[in-house]
């Protein structure tokens, strides 16, 4: 996941590949891009894509069933994306001559109806989070932690929709303030700092860190709520005020244990691991 910009991203994978999705009108968006990468082993998806777009428009049968929604690119970013529904991504497999089409088809029926699963039940996501990252060798206090964060996170998100932020931009603006005042640092220098990459930072947080993100996210709602606040420039002060009262928690902290919570450890094996100095 990466709920430091927005929880609905995600990734998913189908025979080993990854095909990024995000929940848009309560339902499962995919990468279209990332399926015809899969289905055709094409290395340039996109010409594949334009080419699609343009023989339908010849056609006078154009492709009205995707949308571009933000979705994390290569490059750490969030960036607009072709993105279609399960019906959506349907279309697309039945255009392309692929041994992979059925396979996928049955596939992509498994993860649409495991959305349809978390919605009336939500447990359901949060335990098939809680395996996934045991799966991925986290300790299980780790894990505790780290679901209760991203409810926190979710709960926060919220309340900056219904209070004026209006894109991602905007989430990523909030969420630098209050990193900057717990941390001293936003979170793309805080990845730099551990070394990251493409990697979601809050996985790479030990406990403590992870503590008093949530102490900074969980503050900030609790300020939102008291002062009513509404619009980018007041929820930024909130933001950062919240922060703040974590920033203090941290230096406390540092100050009776004599150790610097802000580490440069992750959760990357060791083999992906570069030399800290």
């Amino acid at each position: 996941m990466i709920d430091n910009l927005n929880t609905n991203n995600q990734i998913a994978i189908f025979r080993g590949e990854k095909v990024r999705k995000t929940i848009h009108k309560q339902e499962w968006w995919f990468s279209i891009l990332d399926v015809i990468k899969i289905l055709t082993d094409s290395p340039q998806p996109k010409t594949y894509w334009a080419k699609m777009k343009e023989r339908d428009r010849e056609m006078s049968q154009p492709f009205p069933f995707w949308e571009q929604l933000k979705m994390i690119a290569e490059d750490g970013k969030m960036r607009e994306t072709d993105c279609a529904n399960t019906e959506g991504v349907l279309r697309v497999v039945q255009s392309i001559p692929s041994s992979k089409a059925e396979p996928f088809k049955r596939w992509l029926a498994r993860v649409g109806y495991e959305r349809i699963q978390e919605i009336e039940d939500p447990e359901l996501a949060t335990k098939r989070t809680r395996m996934l990252y045991k799966l991925k060798g986290y300790p299980e206090n780790w894990i505790e932690k780290r679901i209760r964060g991203i409810v926190i996170r979710e709960e926060l998100t919220d309340e900056w929709k219904n209070r004026g932020a209006e894109n991602q931009k905007d989430y990523e603006i909030l969420t630098a303030e209050i990193s900057k005042a717990t941390f001293g640092l936003i979170p793309s220098d805080y990845k730099k700092l551990k070394e990251l990459k493409k990697e979601n930072l809050r996985d790479h947080m030990n406990d403590l860190e992870l503590i008093l993100t949530m102490l900074g996210e969980k503050t900030t709602t609790e300020i939102h709520r008291t002062r009513e606040s509404q619009g980018l420039p007041k929820l930024k002060d909130d933001a950062r005020a919240g922060g703040q009262i974590a920033g203090t928690a941290r230096k406390q902290i540092e100050r009776k244990t004599g150790r610097l919570i802000v580490s440069r450890d992750n959760f990357l094996p060791n083999k992906d691991k570069k030399k800290l100095v």
